[in-house]
Order: C-alpha cells, then sequence, then structure tokens
C-alpha cells in the first residue's frame, strides 16, 4: 500500500474465514482495525467469514496519513470488498464513523446484500474551523470518545490537518450519492456522541433509497460504540439483520 513504517502492533488488519456469508468492516478515521475487533471476532463465531481491513495511512504514524486522501481509504476498503466477494456468495459490509461513509460509498459502487452503518459521520461541526486551514499540519487529538472506562483504542495522538480536510471532502459529497443507495440498511446511532451529531444517521436513514431500514438507537455508548458497553447489542443487531435479509425479508422504517 506504499507504506514504509511497521504497523503498531495491534493494528493489523484480521481475516477470520467461516462460511458463505463475507462481512467486511471498516474501521473510522483515526482508528484501526482493533477498534472493531470485539464486532468481528463476535460475527466470525456465528460462523460468519469476516475481513477488517486496516485504511491506508491508518495504524502506523500520523505522517502516513497526511500523505493519503480520501480515495486511498476507500481503495482499502474496494480491496477487502474484492477480496471477499472471491470468497464468499453474499457480501454484507459494516462501518463505523468514516467507516460507514466509505460504506455508503461502496454501496453505490457494488450490489451489497445488506450494510451496517454504526455512528456514520457526515459532519464534524467541532472540527469545522478547519476546513480552509493551510499553516496549521497537525491538531493534539483528543481522549478516544468511549463512555466505559479502562478502554485503550489503538489510535493517534496527534491528527493531520490536511487529512481532517480529506475527511470533510468525503463527508461533503456523500450525500450526492444517496438517491443512489438501495441496499438494505441498519442504521446504529449512540444517543449521546461528542464526535459525530447522532442526526447524521437519522438524515442517513431518510434520504437513501433502499427498501429495508432499520434504526437502532445506543443508550449506554459514544462514538466508538464497538468497543463501548452497547458493543454485544452491536453483533446482536448486526447478526439479526444478516439473518433477516438471507431471509428475504422487507421492513419500512
Amino acid at each position: 500500500m506504499g507504506e514504509n513504517v511497521r504497523v503498531i502492533i495491534g493494528a493489523e488488519s484480521f481475516y477470520l474465514k467461516g462460511n458463505e456469508i463475507g462481512i467486511l468492516i471498516s474501521h473510522g478515521f483515526m482508528g484501526t482495525p482493533q477498534s472493531v475487533q470485539y464486532v468481528g471476532e463476535s460475527l466470525a463465531a456465528l460462523g460468519n467469514t469476516v475481513l477488517a481491513p486496516r485504511l491506508k495511512g491508518h495504524g502506523t504514524t500520523p505522517y502516513d496519513l497526511e500523505k493519503c486522501t480520501y480515495q486511498d481509504w476507500f481503495k482499502s476498503l474496494e480491496l477487502g470488498y474484492q477480496f471477499l466477494k472471491q470468497r464468499c456468495q453474499k457480501i454484507f459490509v459494516i462501518g463505523q464513523s468514516m467507516g460507514g461513509t466509505l460504506t455508503l460509498h461502496l454501496a453505490k459502487k457494488y450490489h451489497l446484500d445488506g450494510i451496517t452503518l454504526i455512528n456514520t459521520a457526515l459532519s464534524l461541526p467541532s472540527l469545522d474551523y478547519l476546513a480552509g486551514e493551510t499553516v496549521t499540519r497537525f491538531i493534539e487529538e483528543g481522549k478516544p470518545d468511549i463512555k466505559a472506562n479502562d478502554v485503550h483504542e489503538i489510535t493517534y495522538s496527534h491528527a493531520p490537518v490536511q487529512s481532517i480536510q480529506q475527511l470533510q471532502q468525503l463527508m461533503k459529497k456523500t450525500p450526492e450519492i444517496f438517491s443512489s443507495i438501495t441496499s438494505p440498511v441498519l442504521g446504529i446511532r449512540s444517543a449521546v456522541d461528542h464526535v459525530v451529531p447522532p442526526e447524521n444517521t437519522n438524515y442517513i436513514l431518510e434520504n437513501v433509497q433502499s427498501a429495508y431500514k432499520k434504526l437502532v438507537i445506543l443508550q449506554n455508548s459514544y462514538h466508538v460504540a464497538s468497543m463501548d458497553h452497547d458493543k454485544e447489542q452491536i453483533v446482536e443487531e448486526a447478526h439479526q439483520f444478516i439473518q433477516e435479509q438471507l431471509k428475504g425479508r422487507l421492513q419500512a422504517i
């Protein structure tokens, strides 16, 4: 992928071979596959084949991330999709935060049997001030937005402003593709999210053209929900959603 430094221990991509049902899971901006490991391993334990790719520039150094475009991040996810497509009959995609944003673009380009969006990012109000910034190179990254105590997320201590601006470009263009999204959608959002406004998920579900849309609200988790108190609920909801799609059920929001 063009990166020349070592991956942080624990931040590697992971692949768990199972049945013909493939589940592709994307972490978010500044995160790594470690942040979705519990969800991925739990779904694999139910028999599914699971792949969680490390998006380019993540899990190494902020300097690697600084060199990336949002197209690079999409390509990382797309390569994961192509890998699973060669091995599985059905493909479901789960994306958290920016991973959800990328999942929507994947759903526009390919036929997906279902997508699960967790606190998907269409806006980051606290970072709006950086949209036109040309002087500052890095900003200090605060503590991950996780309600549970003693949870460690592998991430960077500083975020490249240039990378934030790439994310802003990605989020800005995403509503433009909603009319092309027809995959079944499970929208999962936290009741309280200090990073991405929870309304983002509502807006997505209101505007995509999917026949099947379902909203689930997590009452005891913040933004990085896949590592928070409600991670078991995420697994249960995602598994139920997949089973419903495999049975061909339709449900309106």
